[in-house]
């Protein structure tokens, strides 16, 4: 498989399945039921554009519906949780690659891009203890940074040749405050030195992948500033961070659509390339959980508003909020090089479970894998496009 190149894959397979449905309306008379299905696809609307990737894991690959679902949709997958540090090297030197071999293998078996994700994860809370402790001592700078290195040279080694996009760092920007970065073992110990190291050693093993600083909410003021002056330092020392990654989890009715405008004005001229990494829209909103000191969490945890089905009128808002999402990302099509959904349908959905446990409806599929308005909406956003 060609890095970043799905384009001739596309025909030709377009091409065999056109030449099946002439041979069975030839010997039935008739298409096959989802012949119409199939054609409808996101990967074929965005072509010439951007990729259409969405996160997966194993049961996603094991499931026939979710399978074709994933092969009719998109061209990237981006593996959920495999591929993180924590799962990938749990104990020093004991690595688990059994469930990203897999991920790989589907890739490569069916012509799809894979992006690695991710590298490493700038907080403690996601980073295991083995990584954080020396002999039962607090680690040492130089220490933390061999490990560091030695970790991403183990994976992008093994993966390098059908990883096409690495998610380097995630989230290391302050979500608060003044201080440019978050408070954790990296930036203790060495600043902002574990960021370069990552990205100069990804980039070292695997000279033509897309390198990536991964994060979220900073498309809001708050935390854009520090986002295009974190990105504006790193080029002028000649740090190879290819793209911003916009995590993209959005909420319904919020003014994600006017920020966003205005993050891909400010990264264009800085020329930082984007790809939306993990997008959906909640509908059961969940600013309250983290608003006055998180004293509405008890009352949030018993509440599920749609336990049997999202309401007409929510999903129509949604369909609207996604096609704004859409011409939004067409419009800025010469800097975006990947927009990808976090998981595959609703049921899927990490949403379901947080902050807290309630049935919810992000995506552009039901929980029956069936198109939802927002996926005719994303559709005919393209389509419209394409008209004009």
């Amino acid at each position: 498989m060609q890095k970043r190149n799905a384009g001739g894959q596309e025909q030709s397979s377009m091409s065999l399945r056109l030449q099946v449905y002439c041979l069975l309306i030839v010997l039935t008379g008739s298409l096959p039921a989802n012949a119409q299905d199939d054609e409808r696809s996101l990967r074929k609307a965005a072509a010439g554009r951007f990729l259409m990737g969405v996160s997966v894991n194993q049961s996603d690959l094991e499931d026939d519906a979710s399978r074709s679902l994933l092969l009719r949709q998109f061209n990237v997958i981006t593996p959920e949780n495999c591929m993180k540090p924590q799962s990938l090297q749990p104990k020093e030197g004991e690595f688990h690659f059994g469930q990203s071999d897999l991920l790989v293998d589907f890739a490569k078996t069916n012509e799809l891009q894979v992006v690695g994700h991710c590298l490493l994860w700038a907080k403690d809370d996601r980073t295991s203890q083995w990584m954080m402790i020396n002999e039962d001592r607090p680690v040492e700078r130089d220490v933390l940074l061999k490990r560091i290195e030695d970790h991403i040279e183990k994976v992008v080694t093994r993966y390098a040749e059908h990883v096409s996009m690495w998610d380097v760092v995630n989230e290391a920007i302050n979500d608060s405050g003044e201080k440019l970065y978050r408070d954790s073992v990296y930036t203790r110990l060495t600043g902002d030195e574990f960021i370069e190291l990552a990205f100069r050693t990804a980039r070292k093993h695997d000279p033509s992948a897309l390198l990536i600083y991964n994060d979220y909410d900073c498309h809001r003021p708050h935390k854009r500033e520090k986002l295009i002056r974190f990105l504006t330092e790193m080029k002028q020392r000649n740090i190879p961070i290819d793209a911003y990654g916009i995590q993209g989890h959005l909420s319904l009715g919020d003014d994600s659509v006017d920020q966003l405008r205005i993050t891909f004005d400010q990264l264009r001229k800085i020329g930082m390339k984007v790809v939306i990494t993990e997008l959906d829209i909640d509908v059961v909103g969940r600013d309250a959980w983290w608003a006055d000191q998180g004293s509405q969490r008890e009352r949030l945890r018993h509440y599920n508003p749609y336990p049997d089905a999202c309401p007409d009128e929510l999903l129509q808002k949604q369909s609207e909020q996604y096609a704004a999402l859409f011409r939004l990302f067409v419009e800025n099509s010469d800097i975006i090089e990947r927009v990808s959904f976090w998981n595959l349908h609703d049921g899927r959905s990490w949403l379901n479970d947080f902050p807290w446990r309630r049935t919810n409806y992000p995506l552009l599929f039901d929980r029956g894998r069936n198109p939802k308005p927002a996926y005719d909406a994303v559709l005919k956003t393209f389509e419209a496009a394409s008209n004009n």
